[in-house]
């Protein structure tokens, strides 16, 4: 259980000010009907966290040993000075076809979380602690816990939390656990 709370707490923190969510607030002013946008969002967090878990569990199956744990550890230190980067809002979801609200959205998030420091915490979270079902059921959690209150209020959810403060906390959290996966490698 503990890769399914670490995941969803990762997850959700590093998602608020993310570009998946700006693109949440602007598919809900566009088409205003939050429904079918939530679940595009978590039928695309569902499909592409379980490929980036898939594909981190894999990799650490062929890297294993000291060196891997400590190159994830690293990792997510890296995640963490990347995590104070601030995103900026997706030009491209303003020019999408609004040919059927589900499927834009679905089709928007996919593209646009490929390469996400979310995804890359994905791949992180599966290779740390081995459990592809638990680390994507986590990551997906915190992706609709961080989207559907974008969805459902708008802009004014980015207003509730300085963005400043919501990034530092990110950074805490993945330098964290960087530094616990290093010391538990060298352990």
């Amino acid at each position: 259980m503990e890769a399914l709370w670490i995941s969803t707490g990762i997850v959700a923190l590093a998602e608020i000010g993310d570009k998946t969510q700006l693109l949440a607030i602007v598919l809900a002013a566009r088409f205003r009907k939050p429904w079918p946008i939530i679940a595009g969002i978590f039928v695309a967090t569902l499909l592409n966290h379980a490929a980036a878990a898939s594909l981190g569990y894999i990799v650490s199956q062929w890297l294993s040993g000291d060196i891997f744990r400590i190159a994830v550890g690293v990792s997510f230190i890296v995640m963490a000075a990347w995590a104070l980067i601030p995103d900026k809002e997706d030009d491209r979801a303003e020019q999408m076809n609004a040919g059927g609200i589900f499927l834009t959205t679905l089709a928007a998030f996919f593209l646009v979380e490929i390469g996400d420091k979310t995804q890359i915490a994905t791949s992180l979270l599966a290779a740390r602690f081995q459990d592809i079902v638990l680390v994507t059921m986590g990551t997906t959690l915190g992706m609709m816990l961080a989207n559907v209150p974008a969805v459902l209020l708008g802009e004014a959810v980015t207003k509730i939390v300085p963005m400043y403060y919501v990034r530092i906390s990110a950074a805490f959290v993945f330098a964290a656990i960087g530094v616990w996966v290093i010391i538990a490698a060298l352990a």
